[in-house]
């Protein structure tokens, strides 16, 4: 059992530092822009601590974190050139040395976005509501 959990740690340690690259490699200007729009996508769902799917629903709740995430960073790296990937691997595996990178603009953004969603949703909501009745 204890390799087991040793063998998650790294898996997610990895998977942070792809997280990272992958935020490093959405802003190279060499990434064509559809790559960009998609990367930026999966970097902020995987980042933001709002979940298309609740973590405490049973067995679902954990759908986008083991599925959705994984899946959405192998087509955003399948779109995103070689040289580019491979050296924002380089640049997130030292600045991950270095200690933590944080960006309170991203992390602004990212609440923004989600935020605006929830006005979006209360205002379609409060439509709905207003023309059935």
């Amino acid at each position: 059992m204890p390799g087991s959990l040793n063998a998650w740690k790294q898996r997610a340690r990895q998977l942070k530092s792809e997280t990272y690259a992958l935020f490093l490699a959405y802003r190279d200007r060499r990434t064509p822009w559809y790559a960009r729009l998609f990367a930026a996508c999966v970097v902020a769902y995987a980042l933001s601590p709002v979940d298309l799917i609740p973590d405490f629903i049973p067995v679902l709740g954990y759908v986008d974190d083991l599925i959705l995430i994984p899946l959405g960073m192998a087509l955003a790296l399948r779109m995103i050139p070689a040289e580019v990937m491979a050296e924002s691997r380089l640049r997130a595996r030292e600045q991950l040395v270095q200690g933590r990178p944080l960006s309170w603009t991203a992390a602004a953004i990212i609440v923004a976005i989600w935020l605006l969603l929830a006005v979006l949703a209360l205002v379609l909501v409060v439509g709905a509501i207003k023309s059935s009745a």
